[in-house]
C-alpha cells in the first residue's frame, strides 16, 4: 500500500510559523503558499475543483470558534470571484450567484456546509489546531489525516459547495450558500440564523458521512453541565504519588459511533477507580478525561496516592484489571492500555467523603445507547455520552452530550442523569438544547434526490434518519417552509484522529449534486 504524505516535516514547521498570524496574512500569500504546497498530492485526485478545496481547507486552521482566518479566506475568494457575499450577525457566510441560462425559473437552492472542524489529535502527535495545518495524505482508497482528525466533516461538503460556486460552467437555478460558524461546539451559526438573509426555498445539507444513503431527520441534543464543588484535605502519611492513565481507545462521534461498542476512557477510569479504591485505600488528587462532549473519550488520567506497603499489591490489581477489561474490549478497543506512572504532582487529595460520592456517580453515569428507534430499523433513537471530566479551580466539571430522535425521551434520559448527580451532591444544568428534525413524507426535495440517485446508479439510496445533529432543526425556526435534504460521501471515524473520506464517494457525491442542481423543479 502506497502512503503520499503531503508535508514534509520542513513543510509543517513553515506552515506553524506562518498560520500563527493568518488573518493578517493578504489574500495573495496565502493562496501562493497554499499552490506551493499542499496541492502536490490531493491535486491528482479527482473531482479536481474539490481535492484543490480541499487541501486549501487543511492549510487554513479552522477548529470550532477559531473559524475567522478560513472565514477571510472564503469572502475575499468570492470577492474576487464578483459573487455577492455577506455575513450575518453571528459570522455566517452568506453567498449568492444567479441562475446559470436557462434555468432562471427553477426554485432557489440553498446549499450548506459548517466552517469549524473537531480538533482532536494523538498524545504523540505534536500539533496545535489554532496555529498548524492538517497533514492530509493518501492511504489506499482514503484521504486521512497525520495524527489528528481530518475535517472532511463538513470539509467535503464546503469545499464542495465552493466549488460549484466558483464554476460558470455549470448548469443550476438560483444558489445560496449559507456556511455556518460553530456547528461542532455549539451550533452558535445554526441558533443565530435569522429570517430576510436568504430566498431559496430548497436546502442541501452536506453534512451526512454515508454515501448512498440520504437523510431526512436527526436527532435533538442537550448538553449536561455537572459540577461538584471540590473539596480537598491534607495527603496522609507514608503516601506515595502517581497517575492512572487510560489511552489507546479509538474514539469517534458521539452520534455516529455511539452505538458500536468503543470503549469511553472516562467510563475506563471510573470503573478502574471505583472497583481499587474498594480494595485499596486509595485517594485521588485529580481525575481528567475526553475534550470534547460530542466525541468519544480516547484517553483519560487520575492523579492519586496509595500508602507506600500497598504499591505492589495495587499494581498486581490494576494489571489483573486491566487484563479483565482488554478482554472484554478486545474486538472493538485492541490497543486499550492502562498504566501508573510515578508522580508528584498532588499537594492534596480530595475529602473521603467527596471522593466516594464522585465516582459512585461516574460509575453509575449512564454512556451509551439508551435505546434503538422502534419506527426506522438500525437507528439509535436515545443515546448519552459522558465526554467531559475536569478538575479545574474549585470544581470538577463533567459534561455530556445527550442526543435523542424524541424530546419526550431526550427529557427522561435529563432526569436519569440530573438524578444520577444530584443525588451525589452535584449541581447540573442542562444548556443548548436544540430540536430534532422531523421526516416530511412528502418532501419534494426527497423525491428529487432519490429519483436522481437510481438515474445515476441504478439503485435507490437508503432513505435513513440520522442519530447525529444537524443544523436542518434548527434552520426551521427561521425558515419554516424550506424543504430539506441531508447527503454527503462516505466518512469514517470523524470526530477521532482516525477520520478518513473514502475517494471514489467524493467524486459520486460531487456528480449527483451537480445533476440534483440540474434537476431542480421549477417554480410554483
Amino acid at each position: 500500500m502506497q502512503v503520499i504524505v503531503i508535508n514534509t516535516l520542513h513543510r509543517h514547521h513553515l506552515f506553524s510559523a506562518v498560520f500563527c498570524s493568518a488573518i493578517h496574512l493578504s489574500y495573495g500569500i496565502i493562496e501562493e503558499i497554499i499552490k506551493e504546497d499542499l496541492n502536490v498530492s490531493l491535486s491528482t485526485l479527482t473531482p479536481q475543483p474539490v481535492w484543490h478545496w480541499f487541501s486549501q481547507l487543511c492549510s487554513i486552521p479552522h477548529p470550532s470558534k477559531y473559524e475567522e482566518a478560513i472565514a477571510q479566506h472564503i469572502v475575499k475568494w468570492a470577492q474576487s470571484k464578483s459573487l455577492a457575499v455577506t455575513r450575518d450577525t453571528v459570522g455566517n457566510i452568506i453567498i449568492k450567484k444567479p441562475a446559470s441560462p436557462g434555468y432562471e425559473n427553477r426554485k432557489g437552492v440553498i446549499m450548506q456546509a459548517h466552517l469549524d472542524m473537531v480538533p482532536q489529535k494523538n498524545n504523540d502527535t505534536d500539533h496545535d489546531f489554532l496555529t498548524d495545518p492538517i497533514l492530509p495524505y493518501i492511504d489506499g482508497e482514503w484521504v486521512t489525516a497525520k495524527g489528528t482528525t481530518l475535517g472532511a466533516d463538513n470539509g467535503i461538503g464546503l469545499c464542495t459547495t465552493l466549488a460549484i460556486f466558483g464554476d460558470n460552467t455549470l448548469e443550476h437555478g438560483p444558489l445560496e450558500a449559507l456556511l455556518t460558524v460553530d456547528e461542532e461546539a455549539g451550533m452558535t451559526g445554526a441558533f443565530g440564523v435569522e429570517p430576510g438573509y436568504l430566498d431559496g426555498d430548497i436546502l442541501l445539507n452536506t453534512d451526512s458521512e454515508d454515501e448512498g444513503e440520504v437523510y431526512m431527520g436527526c436527532a435533538g441534543g442537550v448538553d449536561a453541565n455537572i459540577r461538584f464543588e471540590l473539596q480537598t484535605e491534607a495527603i496522609p502519611q507514608d503516601h506515595s504519588g502517581f497517575c492512572i492513565v487510560v489511552e489507546g481507545l479509538r474514539g469517534g462521534h458521539s452520534g455516529v459511533d455511539i452505538h458500536i461498542g468503543r470503549g469511553n476512557a472516562n467510563k475506563v477510569l471510573s470503573r478502574v477507580l471505583s472497583e481499587l479504591s474498594k480494595k485499596h485505600p486509595l485517594r485521588l488528587n485529580s481525575i481528567n478525561g475526553g475534550s470534547l462532549r460530542n466525541a468519544l473519550p480516547r484517553e483519560a488520567s487520575a492523579e492519586i496516592v496509595i500508602p507506600n506497603d500497598l504499591i505492589t499489591e495495587f499494581k498486581a490489581d490494576l494489571a489483573e484489571l486491566t487484563a479483565t477489561m482488554q478482554h472484554e474490549l478486545r474486538e472493538t478497543e485492541p490497543d486499550l492500555a492502562v498504566f501508573l506512572d510515578p508522580s508528584d504532582e498532588a499537594e492534596n487529595v480530595i475529602t473521603a467523603q467527596l471522593q466516594t460520592k464522585l465516582l459512585a456517580a461516574l460509575y453509575a453515569c449512564p454512556h451509551g445507547v439508551f435505546r434503538m428507534s422502534d419506527e426506522v430499523e438500525g437507528v439509535v433513537e436515545t443515546s448519552n455520552n459522558l465526554g467531559v471530566i475536569k478538575t479545574r479551580g474549585n470544581e470538577i466539571y463533567i459534561q455530556c452530550l445527550i442526543r435523542s430522535l424524541m424530546d419526550s425521551r431526550r427529557i427522561d434520559a435529563q432526569n436519569i442523569i440530573e438524578s444520577v448527580f444530584t443525588l451525589a451532591g452535584a449541581s447540573v444544568e442542562f444548556t443548548g438544547a436544540y430540536p430534532g428534525w422531523q421526516p416530511v413524507s412528502d418532501s419534494q426535495i426527497m423525491n428529487v434526490v432519490r429519483d436522481t440517485y437510481q438515474e445515476m446508479f441504478g439503485e435507490l439510496p437508503k432513505i435513513m434518519v440520522i442519530h447525529a445533529g444537524l443544523e436542518c432543526g434548527l434552520f426551521k425556526d427561521a425558515y419554516p417552509n424550506w424543504d430539506m435534504v441531508s447527503y454527503g460521501p462516505t466518512i469514517r471515524f470523524p470526530h477521532s484522529p482516525d477520520e478518513k473520506v473514502k475517494i471514489d464517494t467524493v467524486g459520486r457525491f460531487w456528480d449527483l449534486t451537480l445533476q440534483i442542481l440540474r434537476n431542480i423543479p421549477l417554480k410554483d
